[in-house]
């Protein structure tokens, strides 16, 4: 397992979030992360990174213990997270954004160039000395994936992958994620279209109120409509 979960406990104060959850992505793996809204996706996400500490439980990247070590650490290990929100930076021109991020992956992976970034959104080439916050909140997104891939991860994390985006940008957004999914890069996305989901992730896995509650392939989520219905209301 590239990343691996167990028995993991997060709290924001005396809130208890997330109720020992064990939870991994596999090398190559696409994992969708769904539930409703407020059932510990992000803070699953977090946790991982260690953005937020977990009180209990351990987290491995590729073999080894990250539990309690500072994100910068956790993420050099082969990790590009695209938070929801995006982060991306107002003063910072697009080209600025991704020449900032450039650097060679684990074992000196580097696949992802700059011009192959460009090829990949070329939107994003029409728009090098575009600020930060001169583009599009489409835009922001494939800066912010984009951004994410310079890093030549071995996992990219996708928190709320098109959420509030136009039906046609999110058209692109996922055609652009099936694409790194074929480059042998390990995925865990949260969205809330779980149609796209189903069509596009190896393994799902549905929180509620901080716990698993299903973690298996699409085809048991298709021939039972009731298992999204009562976990996602759909």
């Amino acid at each position: 397992m590239f990343v691996e979960a167990a028995g993991i406990h997060t709290f924001y104060g005396s809130s208890h979030v997330l109720h020992g959850i064990d939870f991994h992505v596999g090398g190559g793996e696409t994992v969708a992360l769904m539930g409703r809204n407020g059932m510990g996706k992000s803070t699953l996400l977090k946790s991982l990174l260690g953005i937020v500490a977990p009180r209990r439980g351990m987290v491995k990247v590729a073999g080894d213990e990250v539990t309690g070590r500072e994100t910068s650490s956790i993420i050099r290990r082969g990790i590009a997270y695209v938070p929801e929100g995006r982060g991306i930076f107002h003063n910072l021109t697009v080209k600025e954004h991704l020449l900032m991020a450039a650097r060679s992956g684990p074992g000196g992976r580097s696949d992802w160039t700059y011009q192959r970034v460009l090829d990949t959104f070329p939107r994003l080439a029409e728009r090098l000395d575009n600020l930060g916050n001169h583009l599009s909140g489409g835009e922001q997104q494939m800066l912010s994936i984009g951004r994410a891939l310079m890093t030549n991860p071995l996992l990219l994390i996708l928190d709320e992958a098109t959420e509030g985006l136009a039906p046609l940008i999110r058209r692109e957004i996922w055609h652009v994620v099936k694409a790194i999914k074929q480059t042998g890069i390990a995925t865990l996305v949260v969205d809330k279209n779980v149609g796209v989901l189903l069509d596009l992730a190896d393994r799902h896995v549905i929180l509620v109120k901080g716990r698993v509650v299903y973690d298996g392939g699409p085809g048991p989520l298709r021939d039972d409509p009731e298992i999204l219905k009562k976990h996602i209301g759909l």
